[in-house]
């Protein structure tokens, strides 16, 4: 059973930098593609980024882009999110989930989640 665990939330003011961590434990996260996934107060949990198993093929929604990076070790069983000139708007916990990688951010394709963590962007 693979098991998930989010880390490196917390509390940023606009324009700041953080990195999110995905660790995968259980059985090796290499076969499988990986979402970050948000959800903010009273809204729909939405896709932020993915990445195919071998980090070669990744993806963004517009809001992020140029601002987020997905990447990928696979030696160390972990996934990251880097996210730069963060914004208010970016607010939401965040969860990373495994899969099969097909570019988008169907849940039905997501079979493992972690709990999620905490970003806020505040001045």
């Amino acid at each position: 059973q693979l098991r998930l665990v989010e880390s490196g939330g917390g509390l940023v003011q606009p324009g700041g930098s953080l990195r999110l961590s995905c660790a995968a434990s259980g059985i090796t996260l290499e076969p499988f593609g990986v979402a970050w996934f948000r959800q903010a107060p009273g809204k729909k949990r939405e896709g932020v980024s993915c990445i195919n198993s071998s980090g070669r093929d990744t993806n963004y929604v517009d809001s992020v882009k140029g601002r987020f990076t997905i990447s990928r070790d696979n030696a160390k069983n972990t996934v990251y999110l880097q996210m730069n000139n963060l914004k208010p708007e970016d607010t939401a916990i965040y969860y990373c989930a495994a899969g099969h990688y097909t570019g988008t951010y169907d849940f039905d394709w997501y079979d493992y989640w972690g709990q999620g963590t905490q970003v806020t962007v505040s001045s």
